[in-house]
């Protein structure tokens, strides 16, 4: 039973992990633009395609498509990893 707990609590240790890392990436990410627009407005101003769209607006729809895909990337992760493990550990123990 204890080598079953201790799969059980590695697979739970491996989410915070991934959990955490995702998280860490949104975070640099959406910081990240924040300061730029805070104390880079010359760069963050700059003017792309023929002065249209500026490094700012660019950024920031960067930082909007990246919620949506670190949120997949962890549902693809936890459908092939996290849930079949979890669905294992359950039958050992009932």
């Amino acid at each position: 039973m204890e080598g079953r707990d201790a799969q059980l609590a590695a697979v739970i240790r491996k989410r915070w992990r991934i959990g955490a890392a995702l998280t860490a990436v949104m975070m640099i990410a959406y910081f990240g633009f924040i300061l730029l627009v805070a104390f880079g407005k010359d760069e963050a101003g700059t003017l792309l395609a023929d002065g249209r769209i500026s490094v700012g607006i660019v950024i920031g729809a960067l930082v909007i498509v990246i919620a949506p895909v670190l949120t997949a990337v962890y549902v693809r992760w936890a459908n092939r990893v996290y849930d079949p493990a979890i669905d294992a550990a359950r039958r050992r123990n009932s």
